[in-house]
């Protein structure tokens, strides 16, 4: 049976296997009905043939809160004054209406403690199955726990299962199903689907009820992975600005909960690169803080808390014989932005940078893919000054163009811009493909009208790129197909071996 046809099938039963959970859970006994429960599902990340890292997180409450107490607004400039502040009490006084607590706002998602263990085997039923032992979730991590799974079979899909309790005394209160794929190994040349997206934002969500579309129209797409290249959510952004680590917290377990990304992340084996806005603030480097958060506390909270964690944060995988992507880390070894440019100057740091080189120049992949939170390419506004497209990182913007031009078969794909673009300059190898923001709300930035000489294709609106390698007449093509928020085909390049 076809494997992707495979995999939509088992995404059905999974389906199944939740309403039956579900109905089973409503005819529990009290106690197990008090939780805890999986509010915000779980995900994966940093898969490759044998690996890959699941995240989860028990919550006092099946779902995010959808009665609660809004918060109270602030103007811009007394968002300016209170950044500055370092004072806890303050800062939530100035948002959290007095007499309530922040698990009573509106669309909170609490975090309680208690005990999970996974469950995880090949789909096909050829394999073993793996059974961990209960562990407790981390209260100092959000409630969250982590398992790196190791050993795994490479091109197999596994079926998953997560089980909740309070403690060795009681009994299972929830169970969440799911399924993730393994990349295949270099010999193989089965067709490989996969999508970038970027610019999430709660209150910019576009299905007030279920979340983001482009979840569940990318849900049709047969995807082998899916890469989100940062700004997930929005720190900088009201309702609440967060402006201390709960509050963060707090904007994570909202978004998450919601039920388009909830059955999304669970089937799909995923890549989570951080950006500007999930650190900090806008453009955040190092040295900035925000209101009680330092940049380096930022790093921490995204990378080792609140998704899958890996030793190194950026990775290449080969997704079979025709396909190799590079995730690449833009902010923890990046420099300040107000730093003069120059060879010292940097984005992605020199070990970083070199390992890129190397490994790119050492592949045989028929096509290869550098994936980015910002731009290379652009172009970008002039009033910027945070990515390689931007004349305050020109210098190592340059280098890393006049490397990738070397090559006919390397393609950039990119996030952060807040619209859809192709850039290419006539007479080099450079492609750079910009995945838009993931809802039309989300969209601005650049102008319908603003079309440049290098643009192939501009689009200001939300959607997501889809991508694909596949066999025509016995020869490799890949494709690169600009979506809108409902899964419509708005732009395609495809380029032959």
């Amino acid at each position: 049976m076809n494997k992707k046809l495979s995999l939509r099938i088992l995404i059905n039963i999974v389906l199944v296997g939740l309403i039956v959970i579900t109905t089973i859970q409503c005819n529990q006994p009290q106690a197990a009905k008090e939780g805890p429960y999986f509010g915000n599902g779980f995900r994966n990340g940093w898969a490759d043939q044998n690996s890959i890292s699941i995240w989860t997180r028990l919550t006092s409450i099946p779902d995010l809160n959808q009665s609660g107490i809004h918060f109270k607004e602030i103007t811009r400039k007394q968002h300016n004054s209170l950044r500055k502040l370092s004072d806890k009490e303050t800062l939530h006084a100035s948002q959290i209406p007095e007499g309530y607590t922040l698990d009573q706002m509106d669309a909170s998602c609490p975090g309680t403690i208690g005990e999970v263990k996974l469950i995880y085997y090949p789909a096909d039923g050829t394999g073993k199955k793996v059974e961990t032992e209960w562990k407790s979730v981390d209260a100092s991590k959000n409630f969250t726990k982590q398992w790196k799974l190791t050993g795994l079979d490479p091109n197999t899909i596994y079926s998953t299962q997560i089980f909740a309790r309070r403690d060795d005394k009681a009994g299972k209160s929830d169970t969440i199903q799911g399924v993730f794929k393994t990349a295949p190994l270099k010999t193989s040349s089965e067709p490989i689907n996969f999508t970038v997206v970027t610019g999430h934002d709660y209150n910019r969500r576009d299905d007030e009820k279920n979340g983001h579309k482009i979840y569940d129209n990318m849900s049709k797409d047969d995807l082998d992975f899916y890469v989100h290249t940062g700004d997930i959510e929005y720190y900088d952004k009201p309702n609440p600005w967060a402006f201390t680590e709960e509050l963060m917290r707090y904007k994570w377990d909202r978004l998450f909960a919601l039920p388009f990304q909830r059955k999304f992340y669970a089937n799909t084996t995923s890549y989570f690169i951080k950006d500007d806005h999930d650190v900090l603030s806008n453009d955040s480097n190092p040295g900035m803080t925000y209101g009680t958060v330092s940049f380096e506390r930022g790093l921490e909270i995204f990378d080792e808390e609140q998704f899958p964690s890996n030793p190194n944060t950026y990775k290449t995988i080969r997704w079979g014989k025709d396909l190799q992507i590079w995730i690449v880390e833009g902010r923890r070894y990046r420099s300040k932005n107000k730093d003069p440019d120059g060879p010292e100057k940097t984005i992605w740091g020199e070990k970083q940078k070199q390992w890129l080189f190397k490994t790119i120049e050492e592949s045989d992949a028929t096509y290869k893919v550098i994936i980015s939170a910002t731009p290379i390419l652009g172009p970008d506004r002039g009033n910027k000054n945070d990515n390689h497209a931007n004349i305050g990182f020109q210098h190592e913007g340059d280098e890393i163009r006049e490397f990738v031009n070397q090559f006919d078969n390397v393609f950039l794909c990119v996030g952060d811009r807040h619209w859809q673009y192709v850039s290419h300059y006539e007479d080099t190898n450079l492609w750079e493909f910009s995945c838009g923001p993931g809802s039309d709300q989300h969209a601005g930035g650049w102008s319908q009208d603003q079309l440049m000489p290098e643009h192939k294709f501009l689009r200001v609106k939300g959607g997501y790129l889809f991508g694909s390698v596949f066999q025509e007449n016995g020869e490799p093509k890949i494709k690169f197909e600009h979506r809108d928020v409902d899964g419509n085909l708005m732009n395609v390049e495809v380029f032959p071996k």
